[in-house]
């Protein structure tokens, strides 16, 4: 129960908390008004049975109609006649000898109690207090008993409680009518009223949601949004939080800022550095072939170390494209992108595989219809590229590897899949970090660079894709999503490039012309890639 009302919202709890402590408020004062009322009439009852005992005590002369009693009316009974005696009021006879003569008025006439009503009353002690008694038949009763002058002789004489038990109930309909009215008046002004008053919260609280639905662990992030001046009374509590929430944002502010300026400095640093150092390693190798060619026979040793140094220069040229290019991409360089077919574009990227990988056997899986996706058809080739050559230098030779292309709804999806070792589970959390590496089982001859697969990230994240991995010993699935071109309009851009067929045409012979061959994957749910 503590669970779930702490789970309402804070204007429902109030609200309700403030109806049930007015009703609360309201029930004591009706039981105190109730109380007070029965007791007042109560006692003006009591005053009347007292007085209807006295007269029939033994000194009361009683006024005695000259008319002769009906026939059949008790005897004895004469007080009840009396002035000022409720015209209800019963009256019982207890005679020394035995005998009873008990009647109540009824219409101006003494009617005789039946045996049962008679034996109801008869029981009052005679101690000059009033008693109640249930009189059958006739309803409850205040009853009195006093001694006359007859030496053993008791009257008991009572006064019906219809008219005070009447009373005390329609004060208590009344009480619960005005208590449901008021009730419902206060819910209903409670309502706009704990919403003024929880107005700046819910403002405070639409600001903290806001600012946490922003992207702030990457990326450029502007200005935070803060609590307007208005909300930030320092002599309310809720002016409190919200001042307290706006120096929260501004250390934060403050905290995004100087992150972003050490990452800016870094990016323009390795985009400067990856940039100057494109120049002297063009040179090197330059140098390092020219003299490796060269007309003068060179010793052994010297022209193995020439073509070591050609070697790691062309390598660490391509360590600096892929660093610029990331730094590019995390500046957010725009984009080229065009309206292109990716059928085409991956039997190129599988073709050129081949020919780097002759020992892999190289399979295609492609739809008969065209997948256009609008992309940067550079960084997508590069994306095909790179997802090749990792399964082409992680997986030893005669390895089955698989390109296919899907189209799933509004998506195309892109899987290349090898029934190689597979990734240990240790690597699959990080290979998609920069410079991750995989361990010995899926190691290769050549260095590498640990950027491929970050590169694959980072240019299907700018086009508003998803990459994902699956991997178990014998099967390895990459699965990219890009989203599917609209339908093309009139443009210069929005064409596909017509120099695609004629590649296609050129390089389907590369591959091992198989429909379908090869398994097709499920997409993987996980975000874990190799390197």
């Amino acid at each position: 129960m503590r669970r779930w009302w702490a789970a309402r919202p804070l204007r429902t709890r109030l609200t309700a908390s403030a109806i049930a402590l007015l009703a609360l408020v309201l029930a004591l004062i009706a039981v105190a008004c109730t109380v007070t009322i029965r007791a007042f009439l109560m006692g003006q009852l009591d005053q009347r049975v007292a007085e209807a005992g006295r007269r029939a005590g033994p000194d009361v002369v009683y006024f005695v109609s000259p008319l002769p009693a009906p026939g059949g009316e008790p005897e004895g009974l004469e007080f009840l006649r009396g002035p000022g005696v409720d015209p209800r009021a019963l009256g019982v006879r207890l005679h020394p000898d035995g005998r009873t003569d008990a009647g109540v008025l009824a219409d101006a006439a003494l009617r005789g109690l039946t045996d049962a009503q008679t034996r109801a009353v008869s029981d009052v002690p005679v101690d000059g207090a009033a008693h109640t008694r249930a009189v059958p038949g006739l309803g409850d009763y205040r009853l009195i008993a006093v001694r006359t002058g007859t030496p053993g002789e008791t009257v008991v004489t009572g006064v019906p409680m219809d008219t005070l038990q009447d009373t005390v109930s329609r004060v208590v309909v009344i009480e619960v009518v005005l208590s449901a009215a008021g009730l419902i008046a206060a819910g209903t002004a409670f309502v706009p009223l704990v919403r003024l008053s929880l107005g700046p919260l819910r403002r405070i609280a639409g600001t903290a949601l806001r600012v946490s639905g922003q992207t702030l662990h990457q990326g450029e992030v502007g200005s935070l949004e803060r609590v307007p001046a208005a909300d930030t009374d320092p002599r309310t509590e809720v002016g409190q939080v919200g001042a307290s929430l706006n120096r929260l944002l501004g250390h934060v502010s403050a905290a995004l800022a100087a992150r972003q300026a050490s990452e800016t400095r870094v990016r323009r640093f390795v985009a400067d550095a990856s940039h100057e150092l494109r120049t002297p390693l063009a040179s090197i190798r330059g140098y390092a072939e020219l003299t490796r060619r060269g007309r003068e026979e060179i010793p052994p040793d010297a022209a193995h170390a020439l073509r070591r140094v050609e070697a790691e220069a062309t390598r660490m040229t391509a360590l600096v494209e892929d660093l610029l290019l990331l730094a590019r991409l995390d500046a957010g360089r725009p984009l080229d992108p065009a309206r292109v077919d990716l059928s085409p574009l991956v039997i190129d990227a599988v073709g050129d595989a081949r020919a780097a990988g002759p020992g892999h056997h190289w399979r295609l899986d492609l739809p008969d219809d065209p997948v256009p996706v609008r992309a940067d058809p550079a960084r997508l080739h590069q994306v095909l590229v790179n997802l090749l050559a990792n399964a082409r230098t992680h997986t030893p030779p005669g390895t089955v590897v698989t390109a296919a292309v899907r189209r799933a709804g509004p998506e195309a999806v892109i899987r290349v899949t090898d029934n190689g070792p597979g990734i240990p589970p240790r690597v699959l959390p990080t290979v998609f970090e920069r410079f991750a590496r995989g361990d010995g089982s899926r190691s290769r001859a050549a260095g590498s660079t640990g950027l491929g697969l970050a590169i694959v990230e980072a240019v299907v994240a700018a086009h508003g894709g998803t990459v994902a991995v699956g991997s178990v010993p014998g099967r390895t699935v990459f699965t990219v999503t890009w989203p599917i071109a609209e339908e093309p309009t009139t443009g210069p851009d929005t064409d596909v490039d017509p120099q695609a067929g004629r590649r296609t045409a050129a390089r389907a012979t590369d591959v091992e012309p198989t429909a379908g061959a090869g398994p097709r994957s499920q997409p993987s749910h996980s975000r874990a890639t190799r390197a």
